[in-house]
This record gives C-alpha cells, sequence and structure tokens, in this order.
C-alpha cells in the first residue's frame, strides 16, 4: 500500500531559524512542551524515551519513541505505535510506524516537513482510526511547534 493510504504528511514555514526549529524538535523537554508530553530522558538515536502525555484528557497514557536518526538541523526521526490511546490494549505486537521531520531553510525561517509512514503493518480492526486519529494530530502538532517558537523564540 503506497501513498495517501499508508503517508499522512504536513508542511509548515515556521519563522524560526533552523537552528531554533532543530531544538524545538530534538532536545526532548523542548519538544515534550509543544507536544504536550513529559520526557525525563534526552532523544538519543537507537534509544527508546518513554514519556507520559501532560495533553487533558489523556494523561493516563505513556507514548515510547524510538529514537532512528539525527542529522544536526536537517533530520529528526523516530518509531512509535500510532494512535495508541487504550490503556488495555497491548500495542507491543504491532508494527511501529515511522515518524520523520525533515528541515529546510526557506525566506524568513524554516520550513518543517512532518511525514508519518507504515501505517499498511497496522492490523486493518485499527488501521483507519489510527491514519485519521494521527491526520488531525499532526495537523494541530505543525501549529503547535509554531506556536512554541513564537512564544520561546
Amino acid at each position: 500500500m503506497d501513498g495517501p493510504k499508508d503517508r499522512i504528511e504536513k508542511r509548515v514555514h515556521l519563522r524560526a531559524p533552523r537552528a531554533r526549529v532543530w531544538r524545538a524538535l530534538t532536545e526532548s523537554q523542548e519538544f515534550g512542551a509543544w507536544f504536550k508530553v513529559s520526557f525525563e530522558q534526552p532523544f538519543v538515536p537507537g534509544v527508546e524515551i518513554k514519556g507520559r502525555i501532560t495533553h487533558p484528557g489523556y494523561e493516563h497514557l505513556v507514548i515510547g519513541l524510538l529514537v532512528e536518526k539525527m542529522e544536526p538541523e536537517r533530520y529528526f526521526s523516530y518509531r512509535w505505535h500510532p494512535h495508541a490511546v487504550d490503556p488495555t490494549h497491548d500495542y507491543s505486537r504491532e508494527p511501529r510506524t515511522l515518524v520523520e521531520f525533515t528541515l529546510e531553510e526557506s525566506a524568513g525561517g524554516t520550513t518543517l516537513t512532518v511525514a508519518e509512514s507504515g501505517f499498511e503493518g497496522i492490523p486493518l480492526t485499527r488501521r483507519a482510526e489510527a491514519l485519521k486519529g494521527n491526520d488531525s494530530g499532526w495537523a494541530h502538532q505543525v501549529t503547535a511547534i509554531g506556536d512554541y517558537l513564537r512564544r520561546h523564540p
């Protein structure tokens, strides 16, 4: 499966230098501030980091991000279990999707592209819900990082 049924992509122009956007993405405390997750450890390639969601109504959930790559000021990626919102469900046997952040210089700031792929491996019983939930979630998050960067230049 390829194309829209397996991939979410959002692009946003941020009025901040690429180095500043990079820090907001890759310093776990900053990432958590705009993404609404409390992390205790730093992001390190090859290491899974867990954090408690702080978004109202989801505080009972913990997410895990397996950091894949960090190419300074250009590319950051991790794997996770998408739309893992049922605390009684064991998602550990499901494949993870790949979330990628790509930064590019643009006039007056930085263009950030967020892409999530790999939904074809998610069980059919929850694939459509995971795609829909994460599509709206990423639409919210690209706004959230912009708001965060305006408040914390």
